[in-house]
């Protein structure tokens, strides 16, 4: 199920022309997949602090398919997916209603905090995605 978190720009995320910054997609898609997880009811200080994993990013991949502007309302959503036992995939768009501006894939890994080695996803994680 797709998770939807709204966004409205500022003009901290634009450029001269009020354009939004290309790098400014990946902090919104950062802060959706992290949203994703307060609705399941952890944060992630919480589970840095017990069971003691983090999340990295492995990879990224973004498409743009059309500009985001000055005090455009936007919603950015996250599709978690599995991807083995210590990785999970997330589908993501960043919308301006019905209107596709970005869309791209995010894989992150579950990470031993103290070590930084992968370790298995969390139980409920892996209800989450299936």
């Amino acid at each position: 199920m797709s998770f939807a978190w709204p966004v409205r720009v500022y003009v901290e995320d634009t450029d001269f022309g009020g354009i939004v910054y290309y790098a400014n997609y990946l902090r919104w898609f950062e802060r959706a997949r992290t949203e994703w997880l307060r609705t399941k009811g952890y944060s992630q200080a919480m589970l840095a602090r017990e069971p003691g994993i983090v999340f990295s990013v492995v990879s990224a991949r973004v498409d743009y398919r059309r500009p985001a502007r000055l005090d455009d309302e936007l919603v950015v959503t996250c599709e978690p997916r599995p991807d083995g036992r210590a990785s999970l995939r997330f589908a993501q768009q960043v919308l301006r209603g019905e209107e596709l501006l970005a869309e791209g894939e995010v894989r992150v890994a579950c990470l031993a905090a103290g070590t930084l080695r992968p370790v298995r996803l969390p139980e409920f994680v892996i209800a989450e995605v299936g």
